[in-house]
């Protein structure tokens, strides 16, 4: 998961059964990568990686493209040349990996899910800004949307010269998203943000002098249900 990118719904679980026969999981759109050869038809800023040979392998593939100087410029050019609408730049790893499974797709593609049920990524632009909205229609456990797992920051650079977004605007629309995911978390010990834009909370509930000893979990944030796993054990009859 990139730095740049948080999670914003906490009762949101993931379709593991879904997952099954796959290695890899990504944001994105199968039409888009492999027919358009669009270099945004997927999103690498999070994704889901399975520990086994098979991705040690796909590491090994997509990383030649990635050391910075010489190399990751001139592999800007092969993909500009190769891929829809890409803007001339450096090498990056969400155009490299489009690249790879367009040029080598008998190898990578039958292991590779691109999801778009839900947001394993999402565009922080088209989101921050209607967290009130989501609040107000909508609960946590949807995942796309109506309230996103996962809110990307696309384009800011706080740390670096060079971002498509005013410094001060990232931070703010930073801020906004994680008291959002944190609302989610306080609310079971009766607190709240007193807004999206402040670090400060409130109380909500005031059954306790203790809220720890009154936690309202509606969400199933504690103890969820698909954590929860049975042992069974065979004993012989002797």
């Amino acid at each position: 998961m990139d730095s740049d990118a948080m999670f914003t719904d906490m009762a949101f679980e993931l379709p593991w059964e879904r997952y099954a026969p796959f290695n890899l999981v990504m944001h994105g759109w199968n039409e888009m990568v492999y027919d358009d050869k669009n270099w945004i038809g997927l999103n690498t800023g999070s994704f889901l990686l399975r520990n086994c040979q098979w991705s040690l392998d796909l590491l090994d593939a997509w990383a030649p493209m990635g050391p910075k100087g010489k190399v990751r410029t001139e592999a800007g050019k092969v993909l500009t040349s190769f891929l829809k609408d890409r803007p001339v730049f450096e090498a990056d790893d969400q155009s490299a990996m489009v690249y790879l499974l367009v040029t080598q797709r008998d190898r990578w593609a039958d292991k590779v899910y691109l999801e778009s049920a839900y947001y394993l990524h999402g565009y922080w632009g088209i989101l921050v800004d209607r967290y009130e909205e989501m609040i107000e229609n909508y609960h946590p456990g949807l995942g796309d949307h109506r309230w996103p797992l996962v809110t990307h920051f696309v384009g800011c650079k706080p740390c670096g010269k060079f971002g498509d977004y005013p410094v001060e605007r990232c931070l703010k629309q930073m801020d906004r998203a994680f008291n959002f995911g944190d609302n989610q978390i306080l609310q079971m010990y009766g607190f709240t943000h007193k807004s999206l834009a402040s670090r400060r909370v409130k109380r909500i509930r005031n059954e306790t002098s203790n809220p720890l000893d009154s936690t309202k979990d509606e969400l199933g944030l504690l103890h969820p249900s698909f954590k929860a796993t049975v042992k069974v054990t065979n004993v012989a009859a002797s």
